[in-house]
C-alpha cells in the first residue's frame, strides 16, 4: 500500500531533475534530441510533486500512529501445570491502540550449557520446540506448556498490560534449558509487517524463589 505513492513521488522527482537539467541547457540547443523531449509543464509538476509527498508523509503519519508496539509480561502463579506447581507464566502482548495480525511465530530452544549462536538457525514451530523439550527429559503439562498462535490470530491492541499466553514453565524446566526464544511476525491495519523476539525466561531466574501471593 506504501509503494505507490513512493514509486509516483521518485517518479515526479526524476521528472524535475530532468526538467530542471533542460532549463539550463542553452535556447539553441533545445531543438535538438533528446533536449526537445518535454515531459510535464513546471506549474503541473510542482503540483503533482506536492500531492504526492502529502501523500507519502500522511501515509507514514498514519502508519506510526496504528503501530503495533509488540511487548512481553511475566510472573510466577499457581497455574497452566499439573498439581497448581509454580509456573513462570510468559504472556505476549500488543500495546498498542490498534490491531495486528500474526503472520510468523516460532521458538528457538537454547538447552542448558549449548551456545546461543549455534542454535540460532534452529527456528522451529510449536511441534518441533516440543520434541526439542521432550527429548531434554522434559514433560508436558508438568514441566511446560506452550500455546500455538497460528497465522491471522488477533493481537487486540489494548494500550494495557493485557497478555495473551505464550507458555508456562516450572523450575526443573529452569535447569534444563537456557532460554526459549520465541519470534513473533505481525501485519498491522496498514500493510506493514512487524517482528520482535522475546526470551520467554528473561526474569524468571532472578525471580524463582520469590514468594507469591
Amino acid at each position: 500500500m506504501f509503494t505507490a505513492p513512493l514509486v509516483l513521488l521518485l517518479l515526479l522527482t526524476l521528472v524535475l531533475v530532468w526538467e530542471s537539467v533542460r532549463a539550463n541547457v542553452a535556447p539553441g540547443a533545445r531543438g535538438d534530441w533528446p533536449w526537445r523531449l518535454q515531459l510535464l509543464d513546471m506549474e503541473a509538476l510542482g503540483s503533482l510533486l506536492a500531492v504526492a509527498a502529502g501523500a507519502v508523509l500522511a501515509r507514514a503519519q498514519y502508519a506510526r500512529t496504528v503501530r503495533p508496539y509488540l511487548g512481553w509480561r511475566g510472573g510466577w502463579v499457581r497455574e497452566h501445570l499439573k498439581g497448581d506447581a509454580q509456573a513462570w507464566r510468559m504472556g505476549l502482548l500488543n500495546g498498542g491502540q490498534h490491531i495486528a495480525a500474526v503472520e510468523s511465530y516460532d521458538f528457538l530452544v537454547v538447552p542448558a550449557g549449548a551456545d546461543a549462536a549455534d542454535a540460532s538457525a534452529r527456528w522451529t514451530g510449536l511441534p518441533g520446540a516440543a520434541a526439542e523439550l521432550t527429548a531434554l527429559g522434559l514433560t508436558v503439562a508438568e514441566d511446560f506448556q506452550l500455546v500455538d498462535i497460528s497465522p491471522g490470530f488477533p493481537l487486540v491492541g489494548t494500550g494495557s498490560y493485557e497478555t495473551v499466553l505464550v507458555g508456562a514453565f516450572s523450575k526443573r524446566f529452569l535447569e534444563r534449558v537456557d532460554a526459549l526464544h520465541v519470534r513473533v511476525r505481525v501485519v498491522d491495519v496498514v500493510g506493514d509487517s512487524h517482528e520482535r523476539i522475546g526470551d520467554c525466561l528473561k526474569g524468571a531466574r532472578a525471580t524463582a524463589f520469590a514468594p507469591l501471593d
